[in-house]
């Protein structure tokens, strides 16, 4: 499904969702279970004035964005919802005034609930990593087809 309808998925996933619209997200890779994306740097990400630095909380929002992604590869239809039940982050450096790139994959995939891991880097450097819960519910709508 991902390979037949990638420029849809990327077009939704860079343009139709508004915070990866604001953010300047752009998806590099899209493969079942996994998604690396990156965002550029500017002065609306900034938490640390002084240093010039990017807010940790904009660091985990995309971070839960991209688990969100990795999950959405397992979507059967457009019904399919999935929402954030935990997410840890930790931050292991501070993020400088440079674009980041964030990965994630897919740790387990049960039947209502979804684990994936993060990464940030920036210049190939590990700044932080995180893990999160998903609740992945699928929409079945076969039977709805036969009446």
């Amino acid at each position: 499904m991902i390979e037949k309808n990638i420029e849809f998925i990327k077009k939704t996933i860079e343009e139709g969702i508004p915070i990866h619209k604001f953010l300047g997200l752009k998806l590099l890779v899209l493969e079942k279970g996994f998604v690396r994306v990156s965002v550029p740097f500017r002065d609306e990400v900034v938490g640390d004035i002084r240093r010039n630095r990017w807010h940790g909380g904009i660091i985990a929002t995309i971070m839960d964005s991209v688990g969100g992604i990795a999950g959405g590869t397992h979507f059967t239809s457009f019904e399919d919802k999935l929402a954030t039940i935990d997410l840890r982050i930790d931050y292991l450096k501070g993020a400088e005034a440079l674009p980041i790139i964030v990965e994630g994959k897919i740790v387990r995939l049960g039947n209502r609930i979804l684990v994936t891991k993060m990464k940030a880097f920036q210049k190939d450097e590990l700044i932080a990593e995180g893990k999160g819960v998903y609740n992945f519910i699928r929409i079945d709508n076969s039977d709805k087809l036969q009446n």
